[in-house]
């Protein structure tokens, strides 16, 4: 179980993580990471301390929502996850995070109309990233089964955001 987490400034461009580590060594993902689950922490909890933990940024519960879930079966033919998407609710000055590079990679503003060309996962470029930009406001729920070549996806719920 694990949390993404959309962050936009201004100008609709999206904090990135350019990885260091896996999963997704060398690709492009937004702010994220698993739930403590020994813990007892919460998908929102999740969401609040990966951003502190990845960009600095100290954010309110009031500051972020829960956009959608991802439930994925045999992403890289062995793990299955369970993703919690969410979206901070206002944007996101550059001088507000402190530092653009930490153990794990390096934060980059990218343009929302250019991460599709960037090297991220093929389910975020064909599924997850075309739902987030269209369920900003909104909410959804998918299901990807990549256990096929190509692999399957379902739009399981779709409400609010932008039309299309």
């Amino acid at each position: 179980m694990a949390v993404l987490c959309y962050l936009f400034d201004e100008d609709d461009r999206l904090l990135l993580l350019h990885r260091r580590k896996e999963p997704n060594i060398d690709r492009y993902s937004p702010i994220g990471g698993k739930l403590e689950l020994a813990e007892g922490e919460s998908p929102h909890a999740c969401a609040i301390r990966e951003i502190e933990e990845e960009s600095g940024l100290a954010l309110g519960s009031d500051e972020l929502r829960m956009m959608g879930m991802v439930s994925e079966t045999a992403y890289e033919g062995t793990t299955h996850w369970l993703i919690f998407l969410f979206e901070v609710t206002r944007p996101v000055g550059h001088s507000e995070i402190p530092n653009m590079e930490f153990d794990e990679g390096v934060l980059e503003w990218v343009p929302a109309r250019r991460v599709a060309e960037l090297d991220i996962p093929d389910t975020d470029r064909r599924v997850l990233w075309p739902q987030v930009q269209r369920h900003r406001g909104g909410f959804f729920s998918i299901h990807i089964d990549c256990r096929d070549d190509p692999f399957t996806w379902e739009l399981l719920e779709s409400m609010g955001g932008e039309p299309g």
